[in-house]
């Protein structure tokens, strides 16, 4: 598809890897709605980019069907939809003293990074398969994952429980939105610079940069966002996961 012209949706847009997205759309000549819950930098990132931001929670339904109602009426159908909101915690299942893991957090990363991912691409969906094709299609959902589904570290159990399941969504939804002329990817990145890791002294963002083969440095947001592009453009890419790690292979812990 021809990103110029169309509406989009990016969740977590207000930062990181959504925020790379967003950027990179709107500079193709995209329609952007920014969801997230950080209105101030949602808001100035919106108003840099010449898009739109909505205060969504992407795990409440109503949120979701208010913040697509809006950007529907500001851009029209949205084509695409790109799933970067997501949360990760890092808790041991047992912890010190035998403390197992709090459930409460537990179902928090799953009903952000999975539950939230299945809520926008199926309300998503559902709006788009009402629309008139492009040519040969109508639109692409991207999901992000991690490489955490794969090669989860202790600690990161909810985490990687939650990203396995966006993997295994891929597929199934793919395969449904297949008559709908509705392509459906998953990313799964590496060690990407983000706020997340913001937090963290230069010398041991330095070392996770080591770790991967090559480049051996942190993802950069503008990277994933590249991905994103890719997939857009590629009729042919469709129902997968793609790795985008530098071809780092997580160890244990």
């Amino acid at each position: 598809m021809n990103i110029e012209g169309l509406a989009a949706i990016v969740t977590g847009g207000a930062s990181g890897l959504g925020a790379a997205t967003a950027r990179a759309l709107a500079a193709r000549g995209a329609r952007v709605t920014l969801f997230d819950l950080n209105e101030e930098e949602g808001v100035k990132l919106a108003a840099d980019i010449g898009g739109l931001f909505q205060r969504v929670n992407v795990t409440d339904e109503d949120s979701v069907n208010a913040g697509l109602d809006a950007a529907e009426a500001a851009h029209g159908t949205a084509r695409i939809a790109v799933n970067c909101a997501g949360v990760a915690p890092a808790i041991k299942a047992v912890g010190r003293e035998f403390v197992p893991h709090p459930i409460d957090s537990f179902r928090k990363a799953v009903e952000i990074n999975l539950t939230g991912t299945f809520l926008i691409a199926s309300r998503f969906a559902a709006r788009l398969q009402q629309a008139e094709a492009i040519g040969e299609e109508r639109g692409v959902i991207v999901n992000t994952a991690s490489v955490a589904a794969f090669d989860g570290q202790i600690g990161q159990a909810a985490y990687a429980a939650s990203k396995g399941g966006v993997v295994g969504l891929t597929l199934p939804l793919a395969r449904e939105f297949a008559q709908s002329l509705i392509r459906v990817v998953t990313i799964a990145p590496g060690i990407f610079w983000t706020p997340m890791l913001a937090g963290l002294p230069q010398a041991a963002q330095d070392s996770l940069g080591k770790q991967v083969p090559h480049p051996s440095r942190l993802g950069k947001p503008e990277e994933y966002a590249m991905l994103v592009e890719s997939i857009i453009a590629n009729p042919m890419l469709n129902g997968e996961t793609i790795r985008l790690d530098g071809a780092i292979r997580m160890a244990p812990k």
